[in-house]
């Protein structure tokens, strides 16, 4: 079951309340960026800082770079878009496909871009994405999205000066747990969707998961779920991507956890959690699996309460230093 009748029923109500539109226009919350986080966290953490959203000297940018056209999107002349932030010159370097966050609800792309311009002057082309939310479709349309991105960085890798054999994907929040799962699933059919590009690969060679969940199905994740729905009528945004309650959607719970698909095609994969555990619940448990299959992965810790740590300094500096070092290792120091 992709979507229950109880789902319908609790997202229609909730794109009624506030976000929807009408004609053609894509639905979308924008309620999640880095400057209402900043607000919601600067009386706790009065040290941090909004990382600055510019690009540096060496780094050039194209913008809105379309990716792939939804055929059969209600939405007309649907295409979904991507930002690409490369060394300013013809050498050709690996890439990071990044995923940003915001409860698979709210955000964009545009998110990543400090992130990204500090990335891409250590050597990397590194490309934002943007991919479909709740307001516009459940899952799995924003996860084959995903797959559909990377196809599409592997198909066009010599226009982008791309080196085809080495792309990674990486995600904060929910953006992480689509890594994770993206990663993971290298030779999925179950995961792959129907997009373009389907000649092409969509295996990825590494993964970054920043504060991103391997697992919906654990006992607490899916009591909470139903005592939500029992107390305030309403699901946890989880479950509206999911489609329903672990009894109504077990498919898409059980397709959605990575920690049901580690094969020994899964790709290295590199934790950076904060220190708030519930960011990565079945993390662990993914790690082990990793360990005991010999597959390369690294785990990380930012000491901070704070998910969203990768917006500010001082420690989305920190987070930058471990996903390069660990891209180094597996893409550049082997060659």
């Amino acid at each position: 079951m992709r979507v229950s009748r109880l789902t319908v029923l609790v997202f229609s109500a909730f794109v009624l309340s506030g976000i929807q539109t009408w004609g053609h226009e894509v639905p979308r919350d924008t309620s999640f960026t880095r400057w209402s986080t900043y607000l919601h966290i600067r009386k706790k953490h009065p040290e941090a800082k909004l990382l600055p959203d510019t690009v540096p000297h060496g780094v050039r940018v194209d913008r809105n770079v379309a990716y792939t056209e939804i055929k059969d999107s209600p939405y007309d002349n649907r295409c979904l878009r991507a930002d690409v932030f490369r060394p300013d010159n013809d050498s050709v370097y690996p890439a990071l496909i990044m995923i940003h966050g915001g409860g698979w609800n709210s955000g964009d792309k545009t998110l990543q871009h400090p992130m990204a311009q500090r990335i891409a002057s250590r050597g990397y082309v590194a490309i934002p994405v943007e991919y479909r939310l709740i307001p516009e479709a459940l899952y799995p349309a924003g996860m084959h999205d995903i797959k559909t991105a990377v196809r599409w960085v592997r198909k066009n890798a010599r226009n982008l000066g791309v080196d085809p054999d080495r792309i990674a994907v990486s995600g904060c929040s929910a953006g992480g747990q689509m890594a994770v799962l993206a990663g993971v699933t290298n030779g999925s059919a179950r995961h792959e969707g129907d997009g373009e590009w389907g000649d092409v690969s969509s295996d990825v060679q590494a993964v970054i998961d920043m504060d991103g969940v391997s697992t919906f199905v654990s006992e607490c994740n899916i009591a909470d779920a139903i005592e939500r729905l029992a107390v305030k009528g309403t699901l946890p945004i989880s479950a509206v991507w999911l489609g329903g309650l672990y009894s109504d959607a077990r498919d898409n719970w059980e397709e959605a956890s990575a920690v049901n698909w580690v094969t020994s095609a899964s790709a290295p994969v590199c934790v950076i959690k904060s220190g708030l555990p519930r960011y990565t619940d079945g993390v662990a448990t993914l790690l082990s699996d990793y360990r005991s299959r010999g597959i390369y992965y690294e785990e990380h810790s930012i000491p901070v309460g704070l998910h969203a740590y990768w917006f500010f300094s001082p420690w989305a500096e920190q987070a930058i230093d471990i996903a390069v070092d660990y891209l180094d290792k597996v893409f550049k120091k082997a060659r």
